[in-house]
């Protein structure tokens, strides 16, 4: 079924309708697939398109977080964070908050595992 919109959706892109909500749309159906990779190249082209879409960014750091690129995730949200606040969308920065101190906690925590 996933992947049924997932080509669904690459069609509607194929075709010319590129936007921002494409891209996001297939860049978490890409991630409830597993294809993290697929995934951040669909959040950057949301971001890209618009640059000021909270969605994108946020959607930009879970499908980095996903790829094991932990630094770059760590950029998408905190400039998400900074997107969202400039756009007053408090609910957007703050899940992103969660999600970024998460991902620092988890980085300390397998940091730490590898040293010991």
């Amino acid at each position: 079924m996933p992947q049924d919109l997932i080509a669904n959706l690459e069609a509607l892109l194929t075709k010319g309708g590129d936007s921002a909500t494409l891209r996001l749309a297939l860049a978490s159906r890409y991630l409830e697939a597993g294809d993290a990779l697929a995934s951040v190249r669909h959040a950057q082209g949301a971001v890209r398109i618009d640059a000021e879409y909270s969605a994108g960014w946020k959607a930009l750091g879970r499908a980095l977080a996903a790829a094991g690129k932990t630094a770059e995730a760590q950029q998408a949200y905190e400039r998400g964070i900074e997107v969202a606040e400039r756009r007053g969308d408090r609910q957007a920065a703050n899940e992103m908050r969660v999600f970024l101190k998460r991902l620092v906690r988890d980085a300390a925590t397998e940091l730490k595992t590898t040293k010991d």
